[in-house]
């Protein structure tokens, strides 16, 4: 090989096989990775999938907007030309790895990330030193490429929104939603802040994501200073004038009971009230007042006002938005909020499906 590119590497194995991390400079990668080839060329000849364009500017735009903090995993690529791994006299894992400028590098895993990087480059030129690790293997045959770019993606495990919201610090949604669960003792206790979907013996009876999508129905786009102390309030009236979820509190009703014979906890009557909360923001009411009627709602999953609302005729729980407006049409007439012209028209679509 008369003209290489010189890596600094760690040597590991795996399957019985060599492979090498490097900590490459992001300027490096249009040289290492050329334009996507491949483009063109039918699926069962690739080596990974069509390059989604419309992924790269969202991902460029969340590097150049957290310019101090943003993270990245690492790519993976294949070698496919001649290479030679030189280890260091004092520890043979790590060395120099030696690849043939002549050789190619095919991404198995991280297209995306790389496209996304050479566009923010292009915005940013001092991002041209910073690094991103990338794993090499040996390529192997498109077969084996293939099989990688599966393995990689096939295996990978899709974080829950509700763990991403728990952890997410830029997102500001979803810290007000962790505030306001963590300072209401029974959202808190009774909410899972890792899990999207809950078993028939979960301890807990809400999750996360369920807080904060209806939460964003009840700010929208609109949040300021007041926003979390509002949705405190909110919550916490919510909270105390929901009658099972008190006679839970006081264990005068098991969560089996609650969960089977009512429709208190479902996330579709959550998202209900998120359409109370949401009204309330936008009018002077008196909203604690207002709430305390929350009382007199009767939410058996048996009472016949939540047929074709919140319950279908299969016996199983609607999840739909249009179901949410129903759910909640109900909870204004209680409370003695007025209907928009969308919840009358709603309302008048549902007679006319229970009379034909």
């Amino acid at each position: 090989m008369d003209y290489v590119y010189r890596f600094p590497v760690v040597k590991g194995v795996q399957a019985g096989s060599e492979y090498y991390i490097a900590m490459v400079p992001l300027k490096m990668l249009s040289r290492l990775f050329t334009a996507n080839e491949e483009e063109y060329i039918p699926p069962e000849y690739r080596a990974q999938r069509r390059l989604n364009e419309s992924r790269i500017p969202i991902i460029s735009k969340y590097i150049l907007d957290n310019r101090e903090n943003y993270v990245f995993s690492a790519l993976a690529a294949s070698i496919d030309g001649e290479y030679e791994y030189k280890s260091n006299e004092i520890d043979s894992d790590t060395g120099i790895l030696e690849v043939s400028m002549d050789a190619h590098f095919l991404i198995n895993d991280g297209q995306h990330r790389k496209s996304a990087i050479l566009a923010a480059l292009k915005k940013d030129s001092t991002l041209e030193n910073e690094t991103i690790s990338v794993v090499f293997y040996a390529d192997k045959g498109l077969r084996r490429s293939q099989q990688i770019f599966t393995d990689l993606n096939k295996n990978a495990v899709k974080t829950s929104n509700s763990i991403s919201e728990l952890y997410d610090s830029r997102d500001e949604m979803a810290v007000i939603t962790r505030n306001v669960i963590w300072k209401n003792e029974f959202l808190n206790t009774y909410t899972d802040k890792e899990k999207d979907i809950l078993g028939k013996f979960s301890s807990s009876l809400f999750t996360l994501n369920t807080f904060y999508t209806a939460n964003k129905v009840i700010v929208g786009r609109n949040i300021n200073d007041k926003t979390e102390d509002f949705l405190i309030d909110f919550w916490e009236y919510v909270v105390s004038h929901m009658m099972q979820w008190q006679e839970l509190k006081h264990r005068e009703i098991t969560k089996v009971d609650l969960r089977e014979s009512y429709i208190a906890t479902q996330s579709i009557v959550i998202q209900a009230l998120g359409r109370i909360g949401s009204y309330y923001l936008m009018h002077s009411d008196d909203m604690k007042k207002g709430l305390t009627e929350l009382e007199n709602i009767n939410w058996s999953r048996n009472s016949k006002q939540w047929f074709m609302r919140a319950v279908g005729k299969n016996g199983r729980i609607i999840t739909s938005k249009k179901a949410a407006m129903l759910i909640s049409n109900v909870i204004k007439k209680e409370i003695g909020i007025p209907l928009s012209t969308e919840e009358r028209n709603a309302e008048e679509a549902l007679n006319k499906t229970m009379g034909d």
